[in-house]
């Protein structure tokens, strides 16, 4: 173990240390973040690929005291460098799919054109290698005992993390916090889309017994139908009913218990940071009006362990770059509770 006689939590975070300026190496830390620098089939706004050295450096920022698991920081967090070879994949197979986006935009029919029926073939196949990528990193590392989180990107990137999350632990379930449903199959005739990953994830991880969604606000028929077709393995909490509740006289706290009863033993939590008010996130990929606050997300989280729940992993993702720093600062905030909720719901 560390050493850490002599590291001053309360000092200004310290550069040449990893996130949230912590001393710890990989081995040491008990958390590991892996940071996944992907955003091949965005269909709005960019900048999530690059977005883990923005919450890297914003991290030094964040007070290692939280009041809700004091010394959860002590037992380790480590954020692992980006892979530059993924980068520049991403970065590559974006530019493909922009042509055939703008191609499929007007109307065209991929069909009848080579070239963009091999563009389509080459993010489709690009994908399912950034799948197995993940898969084989987050397996090492469970393997290891490790507790696991990812850093997108954007949130197409956990399905290979959900893989291995299922074969570690068995039956679980998926607390979504998002905007949107992501329940699209092979949107835009991408099969890993990032609007595609919870019905990929229901389609592919057979040990996810249950996705309760919350803070959806914008969705299509189709996603809903087959939410309805799935006869209450999706549970949806829309963003609408949830304040419709509140202002008819049921309090949040209600309404979160009510959520948090139905949830298993076992959950995953996968926060896109389009389900806050985009006030805080403005430039992510797709924001939309509506959302919540921080604390509301907290609130459920600090119920969800407090309700004796196993949180077995989590991905953070849609986490945007822009010149001031507000995404990053806002996403390495969050990034921090969830560690620390994860740590304090995994006790030793």
């Amino acid at each position: 173990m560390i050493d850490l006689s002599t590291f001053d939590p309360n000092s200004v975070g310290n550069p040449n240390n990893n996130i949230f300026g912590l001393p710890f190496t990989e081995e040491d830390a008990r958390l590991v973040i892996l940071p996944i620098p992907w955003e091949v089939t965005v269909s709005f706004g960019s900048g999530t690929a690059r977005s883990a050295e923005q919450i890297m450096r914003a991290s030094l920022q964040v007070d290692l005291f939280d009041p809700d698991v004091p010394d959860g920081w002590k037992q380790g967090f480590y954020m692992r460098d980006t892979d530059k070879k993924i980068l520049l994949k991403s970065d590559y197979l974006r530019k493909e799919a922009e042509l055939y986006i703008d191609y499929i935009s007007k109307g065209d029919i991929v069909e009848q054109n080579q070239f963009m029926t091999k563009t389509l073939r080459e993010v489709n196949e690009g994908s399912h290698f950034l799948n197995n990528w993940v898969y084989q990193q987050t397996k090492s590392l469970l393997d290891r005992d490790k507790l696991v989180a990812l850093l997108g990107g954007d949130h197409s990137t956990p399905l290979g993390f959900m893989k291995a999350i299922g074969e570690k632990h068995g039956d679980f379930a998926i607390l979504q916090i998002d905007a949107h449903m992501d329940m699209r199959e092979a949107y835009e005739g991408f099969v890993y889309s990032h609007a595609s990953i919870m019905y990929n994830a229901l389609k592919e991880v057979p040990q996810l017994q249950k996705l309760m969604q919350v803070g959806i606000r914008d969705y299509s028929q189709g996603e809903w139908e087959i939410v309805e077709q799935l006869n209450g393995k999706v549970e949806v909490y829309f963003d609408r009913d949830i304040r419709v509740r509140q202002y008819e006289g049921e309090t949040y706290k209600q309404i979160v218990e009510e959520i948090i009863g139905k949830l298993p033993q076992k959950v995953y939590v996968s926060f896109d940071i389009d389900g806050l008010d985009p006030k805080l996130c403005p430039n992510t990929g797709t924001p939309v009006q509506g959302g919540f606050e921080t604390e509301q997300v907290f609130y459920l989280l600090n119920k969800l362990r407090a309700a004796g729940k196993q949180i077995i992993g989590f991905d953070l993702s849609e986490v945007s770059t822009s010149e001031n720093g507000w995404d990053a600062n806002v996403g390495a905030r969050v990034l921090f509770k969830l560690c620390n909720l994860m740590v304090a719901s995994n006790p030793q």
